[in-house]
């Protein structure tokens, strides 16, 4: 779409191309959800294998599988829909991201935006090492939260709620890693400065340490540490691309003004 005069759209093509992009973000999402649907039964045999082992129940002709339950006459089918679901964003992850920047994209001039764009293809691969590193760390968090059950008790766990528990902490992971491609792309927009990305360094840390203890499944030391330490590494770095950035662009800043 193109750009009105002065660089900008109006309110409402802003609106269109917001709407085209969620369009085609759902679009994506729901071809990935039907690969989540036909491969259902292994997707969800990998999903359960923290807790149990669904295809060795089936063999052998279990009546359950651990503590997993599934309730009511609905409750296959919704189970089914929500891996589906659950497949469709991690698969449609780098088309998402792309639409997510493209709808920013129009306010760059043409080398920022090849220059972003190579961090937003980074920005594929460090979701899916967020995504990787919280399906690594399930079976820990599932350990250490069902260790607190009572020994006298049995902690039946319902499907769904085990379902909502590992997407919780997939997304968690993936997004979390999209912050140093975040910071670096507000950086290459102009909207923020290396300096000031890493000024307020004990803040930023500190950040990082509130939000693994709030939002890590089980708030151990260890799966904090296992969150905390990339997130920390990423930032930093992410804070001296972009000083290399400012000095790039306050370089080629005063051989302009110079001619």
């Amino acid at each position: 779409m193109g750009a009105q005069s002065g660089g900008r759209m109006p309110l409402v093509e802003h609106f269109r191309e917001f709407r085209r992009r969620v369009f085609r973000s759902a679009i994506a999402i729901t071809l990935g959800a039907i690969v989540g649907w036909v491969y259902y039964t292994p997707i969800v045999n990998k999903l359960a294998s923290p807790v149990c082992d669904l295809a060795n129940a089936r063999k052998s002709g279990a009546t359950h599988c651990g503590t997993l339950y599934i309730d009511g006459v609905l409750g296959p089918l919704n189970l089914q829909i929500k891996v589906a679901l659950l497949v469709g964003v991690i698969l449609s992850a780098p088309i998402w991201i792309y639409q997510l920047w493209a709808f920013v994209a129009p306010a760059l001039h043409r080398k920022e935006k090849v220059r972003s764009i190579l961090f937003i293809v980074c920005a594929i691969p460090f979701f899916a090492l967020g995504a990787g590193l919280g399906y690594w760390i399930l079976p820990i968090a599932i350990r250490v939260l069902l260790g607190f059950t009572p020994g006298a008790l049995t902690n039946l766990v319902k499907f769904d709620n085990y379902l909502d528990f590992v997407l919780r902490v997939i997304l968690l992971f993936g997004f979390a890693f999209e912050l140093p491609v975040f910071l670096v792309s507000l950086n290459l927009i102009g909207l923020i400065s290396g300096k000031a990305i890493l000024k307020p360094w004990r803040f930023a840390i500190f950040g990082i340490a509130l939000f693994t203890a709030i939002f890590t499944p089980t708030g151990d030391p260890l799966s904090m540490g296992i969150l905390a330490f990339p997130l920390i590494f990423f930032y930093f770095a992410a804070g001296g691309i972009a000083l290399l950035v400012d000095k790039r662009r306050a370089r080629r800043l005063a051989i302009d003004l110079a001619d």
